[in-house]
């Protein structure tokens, strides 16, 4: 480490920035049914402009890890406060669906940007204990998703007799702050270089390395993982506000509990292992969907306690094990990952929005325009008739992604076992050559 570089100064500027992408995605979770309504969006319209900034993200972090070691990861960070500042502004402005669209988009991209330079940027600083200062670092992820629902929850102002913002724009501008102060911190700093690049592992070598069929498996796992947590949290205020009063505080004890579960994540990856942590996360994601997707009353409140451990260190566990036991794919290596399981959650996105809007018209009389009846005031009986409606496909929508956590159950049990017996066998290999 070069002597006039402060990790730890580097270490909490980053947090920063990850910050205020976590904070895009609480915010807008609770101001999803509020666009909706306020510009007379359908569940499809608003799915794909949620589904953008989830492939705004992946195109971001994959094209981010390419020029990385070219451009350095000073002038990234700095390009992801320009999205987001430009993101933020154009939301505040909206007008209606394309507006949304391309403020999303810009949000999305600077939401990228700060992954594909700040993974690599905390492996370098820390390469003596990768995943766990990748799970300390990927916290802020969920702890800002709390604070988002929290200004939504606190500071919001809603329409009398509903539960739509009437100041959503105030809501969104708070993101400002911290998107001003992390952009400020960066452009004062030193960066090192990063640790493919220090350790002398060619561009050459970085992208052969990328066909290494353990890390083919990790980025397919990734798509599972990413939607298993992504797809569940952005859309659980949507999915389940008929079914409880309270649908975003299911949000928050969801992503409290992450909070908890990453900043004590050292222990527990030094007990489990990596894959031992991901094998047990998908087991107990599982019975978090479940329990969301079959009880009511305060039983949803022990589900989404139990999802949030499920999926708690997903993420940065999966990041952590490639840079772990994948080194040599680089920064390219980190960001395919993430950018994978971004893309993952955004076609997710797109295919179960229009899934929901198709189950929600199945679920009223024949030939109902599902636009009428979104659009018709609250407490009518068309409006009755949608929030029963609602009531009815919230929980089907879990019940489907319930068989992603299912499958990645079988996958890492296999992979746990594969890991294990590998470690096995070097060690093995090492007694035999003293």
């Amino acid at each position: 480490m070069q002597a006039n570089i402060n990790r730890n100064q580097l270490f909490v500027a980053s947090c920063l920035a990850l910050l205020v992408t976590s904070l895009s995605f609480g915010i807008r979770a609770g101001l999803l049914g509020t666009w909706i309504h306020e510009f007379g969006l359908t569940a499809e319209q608003a799915g794909i402009i949620t589904s953008t900034a989830f492939w705004g993200f992946p195109l971001a972090i994959i094209i981010g890890g390419m020029v990385v070691d070219i451009i350095g990861m000073k002038k990234l960070l700095l390009m992801a406060a320009v999205f987001h500042f430009l993101g933020i502004i154009l939301t505040i402005t909206a007008t209606g669906f394309w507006s949304l669209f391309i403020s999303t988009l810009l949000i999305g991209l600077g939401n990228g940007t700060v992954e594909a330079a700040c993974n690599p940027l905390v492996a370098s600083l820390y390469t003596d204990k990768k995943t766990t200062k990748l799970n300390h670092f990927h916290l802020w992820f969920p702890g800002g998703i709390v604070i988002g629902t929290l200004i939504v929850k606190l500071l919001g102002v809603q329409v009398p007799g509903t539960d739509f913002m009437q100041n959503w724009k105030f809501l969104v501008a708070i993101m400002l702050i911290p998107t001003v102060l992390y952009g400020y911190l960066f452009a004062k700093r030193e960066f090192p270089v990063t640790e493919r690049v220090a350790s002398g592992v060619s561009t050459r070598e970085m992208y052969a390395s990328l066909l290494n069929p353990l890390f083919i498996l990790m980025v397919v796992l990734m798509l599972g993982t990413a939607i298993t947590e992504l797809f569940t949290g952005q859309w659980i205020d949507v999915l389940l506000k008929n079914v409880t009063d309270n649908a975003l505080l299911l949000l928050t004890i969801e992503t409290g509990v992450m909070v908890l579960g990453r900043a004590f994540a050292g222990p527990v990856v030094g007990r489990f292992s990596a894959t031992g942590v991901l094998l047990m996360s998908a087991i107990v994601s599982t019975i978090g969907l479940y329990m969301l997707g079959h009880f009511s009353g305060n039983m949803l409140f022990v589900g989404a306690l139990v999802f949030g451990i499920g999926v708690c260190y997903f993420w940065p566990t999966m990041i952590g094990f490639v840079a772990e036991n994948l080194p040599r794919t680089g920064a390219v290596g980190l960001n395919l990952v993430g950018g994978a399981g971004m893309f993952g959650v955004s076609l997710y996105t797109i295919f179960i929005s229009g899934y929901y809007d198709r189950l929600l018209a199945s679920k009223l009389p024949a030939g109902a325009d599902l636009a009428t009846y979104n659009a018709a005031p609250p407490g009518s009986d068309l409006a009755n008739a949608l929030v029963e409606a609602k009531r009815a496909a919230g929980p089907e929508i879990i019940n489907v992604t319930m068989v992603i956590p299912i499958i990645l159950s079988i996958v890492f049990a296999g992979l746990f076992f594969y890991m294990k017996s590998k470690s096995k066998g070097n060690s093995v290999r090492v007694a035999s050559s003293h």
